[in-house]
């Protein structure tokens, strides 16, 4: 692992725990030894956490810079105390740079940018905010559906065509209508949600908090996500439960919509990880090597 090459262990240790040559280690050392030159007196103004998946599915710690989304730090581990070892070692000066961390709704993560960052702001991620909304009326969904019989119009309606409720409703198909053999009908995208959600006020409700809520965050409108939090129409338990988590972090929560950053350029972590695992590189490596290939 990366983080291995800062610490005071040799190289054979490093190799047999992450199941490489120790000429592999060599290697990545001697073509990246700068990298490893911490310099404790300087942090990005925006940063960005997250975890990810990595060698035996244990959970790491990134952080990025938010500006030009290169790595600031992997670490091993993404316990509280590491973290906050770690960004301790920064000079005060440093650390009073930061203006913004980006982060999911890990409470922990908040409590490490108020010890270490007296300056910055916390930012709710919005894809995250938009993610936990839409799973949450996705719940409802199926606990609706479950309520009819499985022969049922009803039931189909919700079955066969459920990526059609998690989609805005401006991008459904409103014009030409398709057959589907599962309901037996000719209906449009934006006809079969509409029926689908008329079968219970508490899925329209929901479905319509969504759909304002989605809208929201994307352009921006602090106000209208205001007022959506603490709406007291009848809605799904579970978002009801997602609201409050909002309400109780609302002013990081209106960051996340009105501030330009977000987590999305942690995407390209993931995803050229995982590329080069399809392509079956040895994963151990694509770990240790993780933090050049952004």
């Amino acid at each position: 692992m990366l983080s291995a090459l800062t610490e005071d262990r040799s190289m054979t240790s490093i190799a047999r725990e992450n199941n490489i040559s120790i000429n592999t280690v060599q290697r990545v050392l001697g073509n990246c030894s700068h990298r490893f030159i911490d310099s404790y007196e300087y942090l990005p103004a925006h940063l960005a956490f997250d975890e990810f998946k990595g060698v035996d599915r244990q959970l790491h710690f990134i952080c990025l810079d938010g500006d030009n989304h290169q790595v600031v730090q992997i670490l091993r581990t993404r316990y509280k105390k590491t973290l906050l070892k770690y960004f301790g070692r920064f000079s005060p000066q440093a650390r009073a740079n930061v203006k913004t961390v980006t982060m999911d709704l890990n409470f922990y993560y908040q409590d490490i940018v108020r010890a270490c960052f007296p300056n910055a702001q916390i930012v709710i991620d919005r894809f995250h905010m938009i993610q936990m909304l839409t799973r949450s009326f996705n719940s409802l969904r199926v606990q609706v559906m479950k309520t009819f019989d499985k022969r049922s119009r009803q039931y189909q309606l919700f079955k066969s065509p459920w990526k059609l409720y998690l989609k805005k409703f401006d991008e459904l198909e409103k014009v030409h209508p398709h057959y589907n053999w599962h309901y037996k009908d000719c209906l449009t995208q934006a006809q079969v949600v509409t029926e689908g959600i008329n079968t219970s006020t508490t899925l329209e409700n929901s479905y319509n908090l969504m759909q304002s809520f989605i809208q929201a965050v994307e352009t921006g409108n602090t106000h209208e996500l205001k007022l959506l939090i603490n709406c007291q129409d009848q809605i799904g338990t579970l978002m009801h439960k997602t609201l409050l988590t909002f309400k109780h972090n609302l002013k990081a929560v209106l960051n996340g919509a009105k501030l330009p950053y977000s987590n999305g350029c942690l995407e390209g972590f993931n995803r050229k990880l995982n590329l080069s695992i399809r392509k079956k590189v040895d994963k151990n490596i694509v770990m240790f090597l993780s933090t050049f290939i952004l």
